[in-house]
C-alpha cells in the first residue's frame, strides 16, 4: 500500500523507528561479516597480491557510488520499500558467490571472480541499502523527526559493521567462507521478508522531483563539509594503531574502542540538539570538538591522552552527519528527498576513500607524527566551510 506521508503518527517513535533502521543494521552486518577475512583469504589462500586484494575489495565502494544515485530516483518514484527489497536480494546472491569462491578456492583465478562479483554485489546492496531506510523513517513517522532518524540510523550502521567484522572473524575460522556466505543468505531473506510486509510511502508529487545531479549540486556544499570532517575519523579508523606503534605504546585498538563508544553517545544523547539549535550551529560544534580532539591526539605525549583525544574526536563527529543532512535535506523539494540523501551520503564515501591513501601519503612524505595535524587542519577548514555556509545561507 502507497501513502503520500505519514498518517497517525506515534507519540513515541522510538520502537517504530527501529523497525526501519534495522534494515540498515541487517544491511551493513551483512558487509561487516567479509570485511576482515576478504584480503587474508585473497592474498593467503589465493595467493594474490595485497595490491589485488585491495583492488577487490575497493570494487564495492565503485558499485556503491553509482548504485546511491538510482536509489535515490527510486525512492522518489516508486518509495522506498523497492530499494529495500532490491538490497536484500542483492546481499543474499553475495552469500551464494561467496560459497562458489570457497568452493573453488584451488582454482584462484576462478575464486576471485566470484569475489569480484560478490564485492559488486555488497556495493550494489549497500547503495542501495543506504539512504532507503532513512527516507522510509522519515515518511513514515514524519519530518520533526529526522535527526533523531539519521542519528539512529548511523549507529545501526557502525554498530553493525563492528558486531559483523567480529563475528566474521570468528566464522571464517571455524567453518571457512562457506559459513559467512550461509549467514549472510539467511540475514538477506529475512530482511526481505520483513521488508516485504511493511507499508510502502511514496511522494505526492513526483513530477516536481529534479535529476539527481542538479541535486547533488544543491546538497553538495553540506557534502563538502561533511567529507572534510570525515577526514578524522579515517586518520584514527585506519591509522591509530600504526600510531602507537610508532611512538611505542600499548593498546592502540582501545582508541577505535573509545572513539566509537563516545560516537554512540552522541547519537544516542545529543540527537535533540539538532531541532533546538539548528544543523548549522550544530555541526559547527562538532567539527570545532573533533578538531581539538584531533590536536589532542597530536601533541599528546602519553598513550592515555591519546586516549582521551580519541573520545573527544569521537564525540565532535558523532552528529556532523546528521546536522547537515537535516539542512541538506531541506535544500531540496520533498519530491527529491531520497536523492538528496543519495547524493549527500556520496560525500561520506568519497572522504573515506579518499582519506586512505592521502594521510598515507603525508606519514611517507612527512613521518606518522604528522598525520594528526594534518587530519585537525582538514577538519578546520569544514569548520571554515561551515562557517561560511551560516553567513551565506543566513542559518
Amino acid at each position: 500500500m502507497n501513502m503520500d506521508h505519514a498518517v497517525n503518527q506515534p507519540k513515541n517513535v522510538n520502537l517504530p523507528l527501529l523497525s526501519y533502521v534495522g534494515f540498515t543494521f541487517l544491511g551493513y552486518f551483512i558487509i561487516g561479516l567479509s570485511l576482515s577475512v576478504l584480503p587474508i583469504f585473497i592474498s593467503k589462500n589465493l595467493g594474490f597480491s595485497l595490491v589485488i586484494a585491495g583492488l577487490v575489495i575497493s570494487l564495492q565502494y565503485v558499485a556503491t557510488f553509482f548504485l546511491r544515485a538510482y536509489s535515490g530516483k527510486i525512492i522518489d518514484g516508486k518509495g522506498p520499500k523497492p530499494a529495500v527489497l532490491s538490497s536484500m536480494l542483492g546481499f543474499s546472491l553475495t552469500g551464494i558467490f561467496l560459497i562458489l569462491a570457497y568452493y573453488f578456492k584451488f582454482s584462484p583465478f576462478i575464486s576471485l571472480g566470484f569475489l569480484i562479483i560478490t564485492r559488486l554485489l555488497t556495493g550494489c546492496g549497500e547503495g542501495l541499502i543506504g539512504a532507503s531506510p532513512i527516507n522510509w523513517a522519515i515518511m513514515a513517522l514524519g519530518e520533526k523527526h529526522t535527526a533523531k532518524i539519521i542519528s539512529y540510523n548511523g549507529v545501526a550502521c557502525y554498530g553493525a559493521l563492528a558486531i559483523g567484522a567480529s563475528l566474521g572473524v570468528m566464522i571464517e575460522h571455524h567453518f571457512g567462507l562457506y559459513g559467512i556466505g550461509i549467514l549472510s543468505i539467511i540475514v538477506g531473506i529475512l530482511g526481505f521478508l520483513f521488508a516485504k510486509n511493511k507499508m510502502n510511502y511514496t511522494n505526492s508529487h513526483t513530477q516536481d522531483s529534479q535529476s539527481f545531479w542538479k541535486v547533488l549540486g544543491k546538497v553538495s556544499p553540506f557534502g563538502i563539509c561533511l567529507a572534510l570532517g570525515g577526514i578524522g575519523f579515517a586518520s584514527i579508523s585506519t591509522f591509530i594503531t600504526l600510531y602507537y606503534n610508532y611512538f611505542h605504546w600499548n593498546n592502540g585498538a582501545l582508541c577505535l574502542s573509545v572513539f566509537g563508544g563516545l560516537f554512540v553517545a552522541g547519537r544516542l544523547v545529543f540527537s535533540n540538539v539538532i531541532n533546538n539549535y539548528g544543523g548549522i550551529r550544530v555541526a559547527i560544534a562538532c567539527l570545532l570538538v573533533e578538531s581539538v580532539g584531533l590536536l589532542i591526539i597530536s601533541f599528546a605525549g602519553s598513550s592515555q591522552m591519546a586516549l582521551f583525544g580519541a573520545g573527544v574526536t569521537g564525540l565532535g563527529f558523532s552528529l556532523i552527519f546528521p546536522a547537515l543532512g537535516v539542512v541538506a535535506i531541506k535544500s531540496v523539494s520533498p519530491s527529491s528527498q531520497g536523492s538528496a540523501l543519495a547524493g549527500y551520503g556520496l560525500f561520506i564515501d568519497l572522504s573515506l576513500g579518499i582519506a586512505g591513501p592521502l594521510i598515507g601519503g603525508v606519514a611517507d612524505i612527512w613521518g606518522l607524527k604528522y598525520i594528526f595535524p594534518f587530519s585537525a587542519m582538514m577538519v578546520a577548514i569544514g569548520l571554515g566551510v561551515a562557517f561560511y555556509l551560516k553567513r551565506k545561507l543566513k542559518f
